[in-house]
């Protein structure tokens, strides 16, 4: 990690576990991102593997990826989030990690981290996309979500602090371009997805 053991990033971890229930029920299955996810979908090579980062409880966007036809691998830092994947879709794969640390050894048609890279510290964020490089097939698909503008961000759930940071867009575009990745789109503060800045980019072959 890039800061401190207890700084305001590392706590995001244990918050979404204390509050797994609670978030589960929050979230709902309304999906906003449907728009996006069909996008995604369209965007995908050969191949119907998508890791999903940040998976949460599985709902709804892993829900919508299985109703696709697709084998989704799940990883999330909450046990208990990923207890609910477990028990909603045994059928597929589901792993409890920090995605800082992300080795699974394989490839994926499509990565996507929606509403969770976000949480991460600025320099945990310019590290990661390496690994989703890593981890991407050749003409693989990312789509993740970030912040609008380069700062720290922070909210509130359950009476608690929760952390957000982003870079600025240019550097988003260098991470990206210096690891192997093509930006297909860019939208900053979507009016028509909960004002969600959202990133599509293809992994050069």
């Amino acid at each position: 990690m890039n800061e401190p053991p207890d700084g305001p990033s590392a706590r995001i971890v244990s918050l979404y576990e204390r509050h797994a229930t609670t978030f589960d029920r929050d979230r709902g299955k309304t999906l906003i991102e449907q728009l996006w996810l069909d996008r995604f979908l369209a965007e995908l090579p050969a191949g119907d593997g998508v890791l999903d980062v940040g998976c949460g409880t599985g709902e709804p966007i892993a829900r919508y990826l299985i109703k696709s036809g697709l084998h989704v691998v799940g990883l999330d830092s909450s046990p208990s989030m990923i207890e609910m994947c477990r028990a909603r879709f045994p059928e597929r794969e589901w792993h409890v990690g920090d995605m800082r640390q992300l080795a699974l050894g394989r490839t994926f048609a499509g990565i996507i981290a929606w509403d969770s890279f976000f949480h991460l510290a600025a320099a945990d964020q310019r590290e990661m996309f390496a690994r989703f490089a890593l981890h991407a097939a050749p003409g693989g698909v990312l789509m993740f979500t970030s912040g609008s503008a380069a700062g720290e961000a922070i909210g509130e759930y359950c009476g608690e602090p929760l952390f957000h940071e982003s870079l600025d867009p240019g550097a988003y575009s260098d991470r990206l371009e210096n690891n192997g990745f093509t930006v297909i789109a860019h939208v900053t503060d979507d009016a028509e997805c909960g004002h969600h800045t959202i990133w599509l980019a293809r992994k050069r072959a």
